[in-house]
């Protein structure tokens, strides 16, 4: 599996399927995988990725901070993650691409479209994470992982995140550069001697920056009735994807489409012939 440098961090990717681009930004919250679109929760029965990379050329990658890809602590900003995808375009040399959001990975595609319209053919934004309970859990997980740095340190902070292999969401003292932490030993010991104060308010503003809203973040509202854009907007239903959230961008996009059809009726059979016809329909 390739790997390529945006901006000094390694990231792993890999291409597969044949015909237009399509770039897909994984579900899967602070462990947004490439894995993920065939093995974590509602992506491992629905065959996206089978199905797609049939009439698409698919890219997905893991995520800065996320699998094998690799890290640097600082406020980490939606724009950030949104750099990492255009820089893995120009990479594979693509001058634009259909954009795939699952999960957190909508407000990255939403973030890409925002700075980067020209690159962006269409967007399919499949179950967004958002909603009350998901800004106040992504705060308490925060809050819980400077918790333990402040009371232990940094280096227990490495020592824990060493000795399993939990996510962030699993276990969130360990916090989120847990898995840059486990595969580059030389950041584990850097991060292992950082002052625990400054990080603390790097960690928090990033926090408060990232989860700033009670529906979908990544992008200002604003920016999103600006785009024009096609999209198709598939709701989730449950306490991190909440219904509203995806009601927020059908609001929000001005040529969104909605498939209004609840997750239980989202299925393998159903979920890739409805995103295929949506794609096939951007020329």
């Amino acid at each position: 599996m390739p790997f390529t440098d945006v901006d000094g961090i390694k990231t792993r990717y890999e291409i597969s399927g044949s015909g237009p681009p399509l770039l897909m930004f994984s579900p899967g919250g602070f462990n947004a995988t490439l894995d993920n679109w065939t093995s974590f929760g509602i992506y491992e029965r629905l065959d996206l990725l089978q199905n797609l990379q049939q009439r698409y050329t698919c890219i997905t990658f893991d995520r800065r901070e996320a699998g094998l890809s690799g890290g640097r602590v600082e406020r980490v900003t939606w724009g950030d993650y949104a750099a990492q995808a255009a820089g893995l375009l120009d990479h594979v040399e693509l001058d634009r691409a259909h954009l795939l959001g699952g999960c957190i990975g909508c407000s990255i595609a939403a973030a890409f479209a925002v700075a980067h319209p020209e690159r962006t053919a269409s967007m399919v934004l499949y179950s967004p994470a958002g909603g009350p309970k998901y800004r106040l859990t992504q705060h308490a997980r925060f809050a819980e992982h400077l918790a333990y740095a402040e009371e232990l340190g940094l280096a227990a902070v490495v020592e824990l995140a060493l000795s399993g292999e939990q996510t962030f969401s699993q276990e969130p003292r360990i916090g989120p550069w847990a898995t840059v932490i486990r595969t580059d030993p030389s950041f584990a010991a850097e991060y292992g001697r950082l002052e625990v104060a400054r990080y603390a308010e790097t960690v928090g503003d990033m926090a408060r920056t990232l989860f700033d809203r009670d529906t979908v973040p990544g992008a200002e509202p604003e920016k999103l009735m600006q785009l024009e854009i096609p999209a198709l907007v598939v709701p989730g239903q449950d306490s991190s994807h909440a219904t509203s959230a995806a009601r927020y961008l059908e609001e929000c996009l001005p040529r969104s489409e909605y498939w209004d059809v609840p997750v239980t009726e989202q299925t393998a059979e159903t979920a890739p012939r409805r995103v295929l016809a949506f794609l096939d329909s951007i020329r």
